[in-house]
């Protein structure tokens, strides 16, 4: 996960901050207008994972990104999908990647050149230019590289609310120290600065007092990151499989301590 991995989709942003439950509710008594919102909103979390996927089960760039494309025009927004779904099954991304097989499995059966996307009836998709798939991601099979772009996606959300929260706090040095000392490493692959030298380079008078400076900020990533997994689990039991997934594949990044 780095910064060059963001990438954007048309979407709500900050208009429609809904769970993904909450939409498969909503979208029963939802006008138009808003399952449009709505969907776009789901659709800016899962369609890089989904691409993912597709690239790590064969697919080029290009036919990826066609088949993300098809999925979520004819799967997603022609055939309802959002509304089958059923919350006391567990995760939502599970039953994205069922229909995203069965698609798959249907695409195969015809003439890929017969597929089209109904004028009129579309969430407005402007996918950029995908990133390369992270080494990590690139090496896992199709499963674990949808997943491990689900959670890359999901920690980029977290920790920029994280970084908004500590500079509108008065706590941008906060920032700093934990992004210096836990996230640089990771994203770089590189080994951490020492608290002596992140005192040094910040003017922070005591090594205690910058470990503390960085618990608060991990601590504040561990609360929202349980509140975002929340919005897409129903028991407890799902909360904790979910934070298993993410030190699966970030162990670091998901210690409590600093």
């Amino acid at each position: 996960m780095g910064r060059d991995d963001y990438t954007d989709m048309g979407g709500t942003e900050e208009a429609f901050l809904t769970t993904h439950w909450s939409i498969v509710e909503g979208l029963a008594s939802a006008d138009e207008g808003s399952s449009r919102a709505l969907i776009e909103s789901l659709l800016d979390h899962y369609w890089k994972p989904v691409y993912c996927y597709l690239r790590r089960k064969g697919h080029t760039n290009e036919e990826a990104k066609d088949l993300t494309q098809g999925f979520f025009h004819e799967v997603v927004l022609e055939r309802h999908l959002v509304e089958k779904a059923d919350p006391e099954k567990g995760r939502f991304r599970s039953f994205l990647l069922m229909a995203l097989n069965r698609y798959l499995a249907n695409v195969r059966k015809r003439d890929e050149r017969q597929r089209r996307t109904p004028r009129g009836k579309l969430v407005p998709l402007h996918m950029v230019e995908p990133p390369e798939l992270s080494q990590m991601a690139a090496q896992a099979n199709p499963d674990d590289c949808f997943n491990y772009a689900w959670v890359s996606s999901l920690l980029e959300r977290v920790l920029e609310e994280v970084e908004r929260d500590c500079h509108r706090e008065g706590k941008a040095v906060h920032w700093h120290l934990f992004y210096d000392r836990v996230l640089a490493p990771i994203m770089d692959r590189t080994d951490a600065l020492s608290l002596k030298e992140i005192c040094t380079k910040y003017g922070i008078e005591d090594e205690p007092k910058a470990s503390n400076m960085i618990v608060t900020v991990k601590r504040r990533f561990q609360r929202l990151l349980r509140e975002h997994l929340r919005k897409s689990v129903m028991s407890d039991d799902l909360l904790a499989d979910e934070l298993e997934e993410i030190k699966r594949f970030f162990p670091k990044i998901a210690q409590e301590n600093g």
